[in-house]
């Protein structure tokens, strides 16, 4: 008679592999996807990189974006979340946080977040995304400082201080205005700041 050994390999078709093998390579793809997403965006920019320029430097099947994420525009998102993580950010009015943002968006683009601000809204999941994340990340912070300064209607200030710069990054971009589009980031901070800082309640 043969012993039975309780860490015995099971033969193939003696029932399912485990799935946790799978549970991590999916993991990890996820992760190679967002680190590859991250990169090229700061080098390209949002619009100029593809898919499967993705999928080629994270050495992954380029469909498992869309597996794994929805499309680009959830990738970008995801990979912006996981650069910042999960702590609240400064609001607008603080100058390392102006300045950190001025000079990301120099390197790669608004981006589709920024985008959404000035497009008229068709309610998809993917504008909804973004939205929430420009109202988090950009108008929440303003918020709370203009409610805590006493400001009447902070919402509004809020909202008006972001759109001014989410309309100021969009037109770097945008080719109109020359002498914005070639302003150096730390000259460009100051006048920002003033013009940001026209949403605060007078003292």
């Amino acid at each position: 008679m043969t012993d039975a050994t309780p860490d015995a390999t099971p033969e193939a078709g003696n029932g399912p592999e485990p799935a946790a093998p799978r549970r991590r390579d999916a993991a990890r793809s996820r992760e190679l996807l967002i680190r590859a997403a991250t990169e090229l965006f700061a080098e390209r920019g949002f619009e100029r990189t593809t898919i499967r320029e993705i999928g080629d430097r994270a050495g992954v099947d380029p469909a498992l974006i869309a597996r794994y994420f929805g499309g680009k525009t959830q990738l970008y998102l995801a990979a912006v979340q996981m650069e910042l993580g999960d702590t609240a950010p400064a609001d607008l009015l603080e100058e390392d946080r102006l300045r950190g943002l001025l000079e990301r968006f120099s390197r790669r683009g608004p981006g589709p977040t920024f985008q959404a601000a000035v497009l008229p809204g068709d309610n998809t999941e993917v504008q909804r995304a973004a939205r929430t994340y420009l109202h988090e990340r950009l108008v929440q912070p303003l918020q709370d400082r203009f409610t805590a300064e006493r400001a009447d209607r902070p919402r509004l200030r809020a909202e008006l201080a972001a759109a001014a710069f989410a309309g100021i990054v969009l037109a770097r971009t945008s080719g109109a205005f020359g002498e914005l589009a070639e302003a150096d980031s730390e000259d460009l901070l100051p006048l920002l700041h003033d013009l940001l800082a026209a949403s605060r309640p007078a003292r």
